[in-house]
């Protein structure tokens, strides 16, 4: 799953960002950077889109035909492990995994797959829906909740879609991570917006950790193939006592807390953050 061309200036970024102690900050270096008059068109767009049912119906059908061509593919390279950890989910819920593919809502679309037979979407950053090439139309094309920063967008737009998607007891991968790290073994900090939204919807959180393995075959000349251990940990709940707030809060410092001990369980060794070449799955080389 090597998307784009050389990875060197992202990992350069990420070791900068762990000496920064800035474990959440972006560190691709050819993602869209939009205006404000540019996000609203994109996300004019994306919305209208989805009003003509029929174009929306045929573009979404040949999106999820080229993912499950991939899928077949990635899942030969996929294994889960702690399914009886869903046992007692039997309604909508938010999804929490570590984010270091383009791609890697592949793993949780199978999860969902194996174990339920609901639609499975994806909130994304809205800046992803202008990526070019094929990206861009997946993103455009797939069951996307765009997320932005905008509290008018936040409140009128992003809640009631949420909400109505979680309401049909759907499930919605959101990253905690915000920002993803290409390749990147280590759980990093969880943000609250996930939690906060997990509340405010009384539904629980489905927590992931995955696993990265490297395999001895070159991928490309900068990296080998590896294969992937979704790791689904305990489910997470709103305590109905508390604040959206104070939930957010807790939920994610238990989130974080199960995803640090996955790693340590995976990879036999305490989590630090300090920079090896070993953390980026499959790196062969600095050089």
């Amino acid at each position: 799953m090597i998307i784009g061309g050389s990875k060197k200036e992202v990992i350069k970024n990420i070791q900068k960002n762990i000496l920064d102690n800035e474990l959440n900050k972006k560190v691709e270096v050819n993602d869209p950077r939009l205006s404000e008059e540019e996000l609203n068109k994109v996300l004019k767009r994306f919305y209208g889109l989805r009003k003509n049912k029929f174009i929306y119906f045929l573009e979404s059908r040949f999106a999820y035909l080229f993912v499950d061509i991939i899928g077949l593919k990635l899942n030969k390279s996929i294994k889960i492990e702690g399914l009886e950890n869903l046992a007692n989910i039997n309604k909508g819920a938010i999804i929490t995994s570590n984010h270091f593919n383009p791609l890697d809502n592949m793993l949780m679309r199978k999860l969902i797959k194996k174990r339920y037979h609901k639609n499975f979407y994806i909130v994304s950053q809205e800046t992803n829906l202008a990526m070019p090439g094929f990206l861009g139309y997946l993103m455009n094309s797939l069951n996307i909740i765009p997320l932005c920063k905008s509290p008018n967008y936040i409140i009128k737009t992003f809640k009631p879609e949420l909400k109505k998607v979680l309401a049909k007891n759907n499930y919605v991968l959101i990253y905690p991570e915000e920002e993803m790290w290409f390749n990147y073994r280590k759980p990093r900090p969880c943000k609250r917006g996930a939690y906060e939204f997990a509340s405010e919807n009384n539904v629980p959180i489905i927590s992931c950790f995955v696993e990265i393995r490297d395999k001895d075959k070159d991928d490309n000349e900068e990296f080998k193939e590896v294969e992937y251990i979704v790791h689904v940990l305990k489910p997470i709940y709103p305590d109905k006592n508390k604040s959206a707030r104070e939930n957010s809060k807790l939920m994610a410092e238990q989130d974080y807390k199960q995803k640090v001990e996955a790693y340590e369980k995976a990879y036999k060794k305490k989590l630090d953050y300090t920079f090896s070449y070993e953390d980026i799955a499959g790196y062969k080389t600095e050089a």
